[in-house]
Order: structure tokens, then C-alpha cells, then sequence
């Protein structure tokens, strides 16, 4: 029988801003041509996969302007991520949510460890709701109710909703996921404690943790198959960070890609995957981003996520003809949008 929580005593983490999907953009910026690439070669000539997509990012970052604190790899053939770009990417950050995939896996955790289960349900009360923020949980007003634990991290890492980490808080408190973490090899991907032990700041990560993490993740090294997929399905999904990587692709380009975004104050931050049409992973990055100004614009035309807009269309293109045959082929499910019925 599914179990109930409740969360009538938690302690807010205030209206916080995080990640998430913005579906309504203006004058949005239109990506460079796709460029023609031959088949990869790692390393070595001027026209390799991982020139390429340095030269990609070295660009665009330049444009943006601001701070970056990156870490993007490209697969080779024998199985390791060879780096294509290292910039600050051991200075510890906020994360924003970005670290809502690291909340994610802890609680998955406990659900491989079969202390948890999908199943499981929350109870979700007005005071719990985090209104203003991103997500879905502050616009229904039907209140109180309740979802499953599965419900919960759909909404967290597909649409981003800031309640739904309150709704993790619940069953992986502070301490306990900070502790999963570090067992799991992420000393400085941590959330940050508040008074009441079921809330949280999102939190600090590396760049180069975030890459590990999701590098990890990718293999199957960081959770068990069932966990792998469900929690790759969701970063893959069509209502999926929708601006930054994927804003200017096809569906069939996004399904590619599992992202995630995280932005507050100056910040604005993605970190994915990239897959090959096989559904194997060809290109990882983390890009951490601050002070490109006009901290109040949220939307798709802030100068970092423009220059995310651009770059993702092009690290396709870089990344055309490498494969992974050594790692695990992970196809997303078919899309097909239904006219109701």
C-alpha cells in the first residue's frame, strides 16, 4: 500500500526562482546554419568533433559575454568522454536547477534501495505551494490534495516545479540527500539546509561534478535501469527545457536531448546530453553562466541563452558522425500528440 506523507509542519524556502520551461518567447534568435561535418575523427585534425565544438562554444560564449564555468566532452570510441572544454569547471557554484537532476537521483536512490516507491504518495497543502515560482503545482489552487512520488519528479524535472522540491524534501531530507551524494562520489554537489530539516536551497555544485554526474548517469553506473531510464525519459521529454539547447531544433532533433536549466538573479545554466540517432551518448555539457546582465529577463532572448540557442543546433552538426557503440543505446519513447478522444 502506498504510503502518505505529510508535510503540515515543513518550513518554506521561499518564492525562490528557478528553472524552468518558458513556452511564450519574443523576438527569439535565430541559430546559425547547421555546419557540414565528415566523419569524426577524436582528436587530432582541425575539423575534429572536439575542435569543433570548442570553437562553438569559444564563440558564442564571447558574444554573450559574462562568466562561464563549463565542462563539455565528446565521446570516442573507446569508451571514455574526452574533454573539449574546461573552463573554471572545478570553482564550486550555485546550481540552481540544474541540481534539481542531483535531488532527483537521491531520491531515486532510496527507491532502488527499496526505502521509497514511485507509488508513494505526498500530500500537497496550500502552505506547501510556492507561489510565483516556476511549475504547475501554484496554478491549480486545489488545495489540499495529493500525488504520487513519481507525479512529483515529472514535474520537477520536466516543467521544473519549485514545489516539487519541497514534495522531495519530504521523503530525502536535507542531511540524508547531501550524505547520498557524497556516497555517490559528489562532495560539492550538495543542497544547502535550512532550519526545518524537509527544505532546501537547491544548493552548489562543479561543473565538472554536474558532467560526472550525468556521464554516470548515461552508463548506468548512478542508479539501476529501471531509475536510468525513467529519470532519462523525463530530461528527454517534449515539455523538457523548451528555450537554451533545443529552443531552434525539430522534434525529432530535441528528442536527441536530455537538458536541464536553472536560472536566479544573473544566472542562467544548462547542462545535458547529446545522443546519436541510436539513442547512444555522444556529447555531454555543463554550462554554468552569471553576469550576462539583465538579471530581470527570464525569457529566451538573455544574451546566455541565445548563445545557448545557437550553440545547439551546431553541436549536432559537430557530433554528426560519431557514434558510441560501447555505451547503452537509449531510445526515448515514440512522441505521439493525440487530438484527444
Amino acid at each position: 500500500m502506498a504510503s502518505t506523507v505529510n508535510r503540515r509542519t515543513a518550513l518554506g524556502i521561499g518564492t525562490i526562482a528557478t528553472a524552468g520551461a518558458v513556452l511564450g518567447v519574443a523576438a527569439p534568435a535565430v541559430a546559425a546554419p547547421a555546419m557540414a561535418v565528415p566523419a569524426g575523427q577524436l582528436p587530432g585534425t582541425g575539423r575534429s568533433a572536439l575542435d569543433r565544438v570548442a570553437a562553438i562554444y569559444r564563440r558564442e560564449k564571447l558574444r554573450a559575454g559574462g562568466t562561464w564555468y563549463s565542462y563539455l566532452s565528446v565521446a570516442d570510441p573507446d569508451e571514455t568522454a574526452q574533454p573539449a572544454v574546461q573552463e573554471s569547471a572545478e570553482t564550486v557554484v550555485e546550481a540552481y536547477s540544474v541540481n534539481k537532476i542531483a535531488v532527483a537521483t537521491a531520491v531515486l536512490d532510496k527507491v532502488d534501495r527499496g526505502m521509497l516507491s514511485l507509488t508513494d504518495r505526498v500530500e500537497v497543502t496550500s502552505s506547501i505551494v510556492v507561489a510565483g515560482g516556476d511549475g504547475i503545482f501554484s496554478l491549480d489552487g486545489a488545495y489540499p490534495s495529493s500525488v504520487t512520488l513519481g507525479h512529483a519528479l515529472t514535474a520537477l524535472l520536466t516543467v521544473s516545479d519549485d514545489t516539487a522540491v519541497r514534495l522531495c524534501g519530504l521523503v530525502c531530507p536535507a542531511a540524508e540527500l547531501n550524505r547520498i551524494l557524497v556516497a555517490k562520489g559528489f562532495p560539492n554537489t550538495q543542497v544547502e539546509p535550512v532550519a526545518n530539516p524537509n527544505r532546501f536551497f537547491l544548493g552548489t555544485s562543479t561543473a565538472r561534478e554536474t558532467h560526472d554526474l550525468l556521464q554516470w548517469l548515461v552508463r548506468g553506473t548512478l542508479l539501476s535501469a529501471t531509475s536510468t531510464t525513467f529519470l532519462l525519459n523525463l530530461l528527454r521529454s517534449p515539455i523538457a527545457f523548451t528555450d537554451g539547447i533545443r529552443r531552434t531544433m525539430s522534434s525529432e532533433e530535441r528528442a536527441r536531448i536530455a537538458t536541464k536549466a536553472g536560472w536566479f538573479g544573473n544566472a542562467r545554466h544548462e547542462a545535458g546530453i547529446i545522443f546519436d540517432p541510436a539513442g547512444a551518448p555522444v556529447l555531454t555539457y555543463v554550462m554554468f553562466a552569471d553576469g550576462q546582465a539583465d538579471p530581470d529577463n527570464f525569457g529566451s532572448t538573455h544574451r546566455a541563452v541565445q548563445a545557448r540557442a545557437v550553440m545547439g543546433p551546431r553541436f549536432l552538426a559537430a557530433v554528426s558522425g560519431l557514434t558510441n557503440p560501447a555505451a547503452p543505446a537509449r531510445r526515448r519513447p515514440t512522441y505521439r500528440p493525440t487530438n484527444g478522444g
